[in-house]
């Protein structure tokens, strides 16, 4: 409808320029949606993106273009100047009424479109180390970069899924020196920190049968350390005294871990086409190669025994260490190396979903990028704030430190995956999130924001289910008579159905997943009073085709609401 609205628009608007001699197309102008539904359908500020070049008043403008564009061959019931020259503008209830077969027509494929058809993109999220299960903010972090991926399918994108993490440097050797100390500790034997991996000391003292157990500096604490180190102790007994913290049990700790993280992965339903290690990047050369090209070019310059980037080149306030003194690279270097691969598949556009804490090291990894012949401005960084538990009004406290975080795994238990993707989804990334569990935990639909949208869904299950009791069918797109839609809130809906496709690509574009939330929120909003208020809005009645009609709004609003749910991953019942 906002289509056909915008063409009759832009072929009026050439016919004012015409007429005042100016060659040139009509400017990109705006039609919106306002916000108060007395000022209509949509409104087009056309009028005053001409006022200079028509050397005249936007509101003069805008009363010519009123009267050039009529009703637009029916579509338009109603158009009026407001403000300095905005145009208003109201369709007829008819062309409302008639979306309902277009809906009907499209199915599924409604709300789908192909502005992304031939290009691909590579989103890359959750990206946790292995060094524990998965925390809030990592739940967070996977549904939004699950769901941007979903928009973008849903717009025609080729769209590639990747986790990328680091299973080489301090933290996975901190880890596997962590599980060892416990290992030995079950054990009932010493375990000595290692010297390059503990210069700073350590700090967990303890004893067993008398022998001082060092656990490490900053070591996982978690219980999980322990189950890892119990069963390599029923494995190999006593046999693995001298095996190294970074050998066999950080191999032994990352493989169990980031089993544990697939499995929470698949109960969200996130799956993933790519995983990357960064060993893989310094196993082909990648980081060498990067800080070879970048020292061509005069951008990396050694002082005080480390290696920098020559950031400030780029304009950014500081230089960035690259290498350290003890020879160990930065994130900043297998960063940067990493994107640049990511250019080399073929992407051309990359999307990383990060959480607050990337947001100060982006710019030095796109400017670097940049310098290394890759388009910058084709890298997005996507940010998320952090997420906060409450229960009770208090919020619950949690430490990452001591292993004291509730996990994903915790709550996918408590309230489900559904519940868990909603909440997750339905404030913009960048605000902070407040998780409520005693919210989440609600099983009445009318109080838990999931229940709610999955309730609307299966009510149009329901009227089916009575429809076939009546022997009435479900019908089809030449079935409905959609002009017996006349009331104010049928009309209401069909123009809530007809917002979906521009929505869609909307959310799609701005990576912005919580705009589907809020427009299901908005569209149950409307159908379930609507379904409520049986005796005004029986959809089974004496009437046939009006039974037809409002069979075939039903089955309409089942496919946004399908197709919206499908796109934040979330289940539609067809029972509740």
């Amino acid at each position: 409808m906002k289509e056909r609205l915008h063409e009759a628009l832009v072929l009026a608007l050439r016919r004012l320029l015409e007429e005042a001699g100016e060659t040139g197309d009509p400017p990109d102008f705006a039609l919106e949606v306002p916000r108060n539904p007395e000022h209509g359908d949509f409104a087009c500020n056309a009028a005053m993106l001409l006022a200079k070049r028509l050397r005249s008043s936007p509101r003069d403008i805008a009363e010519r273009l009123v009267a050039e564009l009529g009703d637009a061959g029916g579509l338009v019931e109603s158009a009026e100047v407001a403000g300095p020259g905005f145009v208003n503008l109201r369709l007829g209830d008819a062309r409302w009424q008639d979306l309902l077969r277009a809906v009907l027509a499209a199915g599924d494929a409604w709300g789908r479109g192909d502005e992304g058809r031939g290009r691909s993109v590579q989103v890359e999220f959750v990206s946790a180390n292995p060094t524990g299960p998965l925390t809030l903010g990592h739940g967070r972090q996977g549904v939004l970069g699950d769901c941007i991926a979903r928009l973008l399918e849903a717009r025609g994108w080729s769209v590639t899924r990747e986790y990328y993490f680091n299973n080489g440097g301090r933290q996975m050797r901190v880890l596997g020196e962590s599980v060892r100390a416990r290992y030995l500790e079950q054990l009932g034997r010493a375990a000595a920190p290692p010297q390059e991996a503990f210069a700073e000391g350590a700090d967990w003292p303890g004893e067993v049968d008398g022998l001082p157990v060092v656990f490490p500096r900053d070591g996982y604490q978690g219980a999980y350390i322990g189950e890892i180190a119990a069963d390599i102790r029923v494995r190999e007994g006593e046999g693995w005294v001298d095996e190294p913290g970074d050998g066999g049990f950080r191999l032994e700790a990352q493989r169990e871990i980031f089993a544990g993280i697939q499995r929470t992965l698949d109960a969200l339903d996130i799956r993933f086409d790519v995983y990357s290690k960064e060993g893989d990047l310094y196993d082909g050369g990648q980081i060498d190669r990067a800080l070879e090209d970048l020292r061509e070019q005069g951008l990396v310059y050694d002082e005080d025994g480390a290696v920098w980037l020559r950031s400030s080149a780029f304009g950014l306030d500081r230089d960035r260490v690259l290498v350290k003194g003890s020879g160990e690279p930065t994130y900043l270097l297998p960063d940067i190396a990493y994107h640049r691969e990511k250019f080399a598949r073929g992407f051309t556009r990359v999307i990383d979903v990060q959480g607050a804490d990337h947001f100060a090291q982006f710019p030095f990894v796109t400017h670097a990028v940049g310098a290394l012949g890759c388009d910058p401005d084709a890298v997005e960084l996507v940010m998320h704030q952090f997420v906060t538990l409450t229960s009770g009004g208090e919020q619950v406290k949690q430490s990452t430190r001591r292993a004291t975080y509730v996990t994903v795994d915790e709550l996918l238990e408590d309230v489900g995956p559904d519940v868990f993707r909603v909440f997750m989804i339905q404030r913009k990334a960048d605000g902070h999130l407040d998780f409520d569990l005693d919210l989440a935990r609600e099983t009445d639909w009318t109080k838990n924001p999931a229940y709610y949208l999955q309730y609307a869904y299966a009510r149009t299950h329901g009227i089916e289910r009575k429809a076939e009791e009546w022997g009435a069918e479900m019908p089809g797109p030449d079935d409905v008579d959609g002009s017996l839609l006349a009331l104010p809130e049928e009309v209401e809906l069909l123009k809530k159905l007809g917002e979906f496709p521009e929505l869609v690509q909307r959310a799609a574009e701005a990576r912005e997943p919580h705009q589907v939330v809020y427009y299901l929120r908005e569209l149950a909003g409307l159908w379930n009073p609507y379904v409520q208020d049986g005796t005004r809005h029986r959809v089974l009645s004496d009437d046939p085709a009006l039974t037809r009609a409002r069979l075939g709004l039903t089955l309409a609003v089942r496919t946004v609401l399908g197709s919206g749910l499908r796109c934040l991953g979330v289940s539609a019942p067809e029972r509740m």
